[in-house]
């Protein structure tokens, strides 16, 4: 394992937060996809006045572009021109790191001169292509686990990375097929993932999908989010991802799955508390993954 085990998200004059195997648990969330000016402005007031009253460090996620849509009448966001603009505000006004998503390698340069972290779509984790271009953007990445992939493979996915320069890497998983309509979580992916030496995410609320289940949509079981956070907090993760709406039913992105803000601070109230006591127990203990076939 790497000795380096920390990633460092954030430049300019916001808020730096620090993602580690021995620090404070970290939350990126925010709405899928921006959705106006007026919206983005007023979910991250909302979350920031949750986090801050937690004391828990947060990185505010949204896309410009959703380009994996299952029908080309779904709302896919602003584009990139506006909804970088949009986070650019939005870290200036709240002092935060700001992450998006990118689909396009063409839209690596500009995604990365504004965030403080860029995002590697789950379908496309193993495109070399775009792996080289997150690398170039000279941003930490934030790298989802495809639904196809285990976690042993997504060593291939970080070594591409560290080849092209990036050695700032945060492994996400966010559910694996499980015959059609179904995804499952397997807790054993953030030890093994863990193994490549980088920081461990969980996305609780794209775990939760029943991938386009609904014709042209994908539905979705969010009573399960606050389930499948105590396991993955448990498990060892370093940071907890979850999409959040005020209103989901009203959602112009993944309504059956993002999370209601009303819920946000006890969910985030439960994984604080386990995340400190599991780091508790691995002072006490050592090495939370113990060899019981050497």
């Amino acid at each position: 394992m790497k000795k380096n085990y920390s990633v460092t998200v954030g430049y300019g004059s916001v808020k730096k937060v620090k993602i580690s195997k021995t620090g404070p648990l970290v939350f990126i969330g925010g709405p899928c996809a921006i959705e106006s000016r007026d919206h983005a402005f007023k979910m991250a007031e909302k979350i920031q006045k949750i986090c801050n009253k937690l004391k828990i460090p947060w990185i505010y996620k949204s896309c410009y572009n959703k380009d994996s849509r299952s029908s080309q009448k779904s709302f896919n966001g602003l584009g990139m021109s506006k909804g970088l603009k949009i986070l650019s505000e939005i870290r200036q006004n709240f002092g935060v790191p700001v992450v998006s998503d990118f689909s396009d390698p063409a839209w690596a340069k500009e995604t990365g001169s504004v965030c403080d972290l860029v995002q590697v779509p789950a379908y496309l984790c193993r495109q070399t292509s775009i792996l080289k271009a997150a690398a170039a953007t000279g941003r930490p990445v934030l790298i989802k686990k495809g639904q196809f992939m285990s976690p042993w493979n997504m060593k291939n996915s970080v070594k591409k990375l560290e080849e092209f320069g990036c050695k700032k890497i945060i492994l996400t998983d966010r559910g694996t097929f499980m015959g059609y309509n179904m995804l499952v979580n397997d807790m054993r992916c953030f030890p093994i993932m863990g193994e490549t030496g980088y920081p461990v995410c969980y996305d609780a609320t794209h775990s939760v999908q029943l991938p386009t289940s609904m014709g042209n949509i994908s539905g979705g079981q969010r009573e399960f989010i606050p389930t499948l956070v105590r396991a993955a907090v448990g498990s060892g993760i370093q940071a907890l991802f979850m999409e959040v709406h005020n209103n989901p039913k009203k959602a112009l992105s993944d309504p059956n799955t993002v999370l209601d803000l009303k819920y946000l601070k006890l969910i985030l109230e439960q994984a604080i508390i386990i995340h400190k006591t599991r780091l508790n127990l691995f002072k006490k203990f050592g090495e939370d993954r113990v060899h019981l076939n050497d």
